[in-house]
């Protein structure tokens, strides 16, 4: 009995996963070729002292706008909405690293989602900070008739609450004090959190008939995690039909 056709490409006896991870990695596939998938020290700080100056523009754009007068007829409203924006966006380039690792090869963006994922939790607490001050003045029994009148609050601080614990377990320290699996189950709340932070720009905005942003957010969150679980169904049932075939192969070998 003859053998089962080998995929072209694919040297013998070499599983799909490997030869995925083989092109992925090797500097003379298409997908690497024209990037570096390693940065020297100098361009990666480089390219992080970049990254960072370009995550502090929306607060640098609030600042400038407030000393020349420019935030509008609103200004409180205006700085609250600019900086949950700020964290919403923070949140969607943080979710995109993964995906732009996978796609590029690229593995030096990993080394900037802790940055990018502080960022987000940094406007997020300006945005809140901005919302109990500028907005409520710490005036709590007015906050607790706002969140009850407006439930999108609620959503926002869950979302908030959430984030919390994420941040406080960035470091490297916590990565091994909790293991790197629970570690991993912890930090997937940014899934739950990017959706809730979705609703919440959403059900602010629907208050105005205005959903056009918070569709595209929603969109581009949508696909981000749509990604994941493709990939995720991937690897987990395709290593069970791989298993499978190989069991298959090995059958037919013992009885040919």
């Amino acid at each position: 009995m003859s053998a089962p056709r080998q995929p072209a490409g694919r040297p013998p006896g070499q599983s799909a996963e490997a030869a995925d991870i083989g092109r992925r990695t090797d500097p003379k596939s298409p997908k690497t070729a024209w990037v570096p998938p390693v940065l020297s020290p100098r361009a990666f700080a480089a390219v992080r002292a970049l990254l960072f100056a370009a995550a502090l523009l929306p607060l640098a754009r609030l600042v400038w706008l407030g000393l020349g007068g420019g935030l509008g007829a609103n200004p409180v409203e205006f700085v609250i909405r600019s900086l949950g924006t700020a964290a919403l966006l923070m949140l969607v380039v943080t979710l995109s690293i993964s995906p732009l690792r996978w796609a590029s090869g690229w593995a030096w963006p990993m080394r900037l989602r802790r940055m990018l994922g502080l960022f987000a939790f940094f406007y997020a607490l300006l945005h809140f900070a901005a919302y109990l001050w500028l907005d409520q003045w710490f005036d709590w029994a007015a906050i607790g008739k706002d969140v009850a009148k407006r439930p999108y609050i609620t959503v926002g601080f869950a979302a908030l609450l959430l984030l919390v614990p994420l941040a406080v377990t960035s470091t490297h320290g916590w990565v091994r004090r909790l293991g790197g699996r629970q570690w991993q189950r912890l930090h997937r709340l940014v899934y739950a959190i990017a959706a809730l932070a979705v609703l919440h720009f959403w059900w602010q905005k629907a208050a105005k008939n205005d959903v056009a942003e918070p569709l595209v957010y929603a969109l581009i969150v949508a696909a981000l995690l749509g990604v994941r679980l493709l990939r995720w169904a991937r690897r987990r049932y395709g290593s069970v039909d791989s298993s499978a075939y190989s069991a298959s192969i090995v059958s037919r070998r013992r009885t040919s």
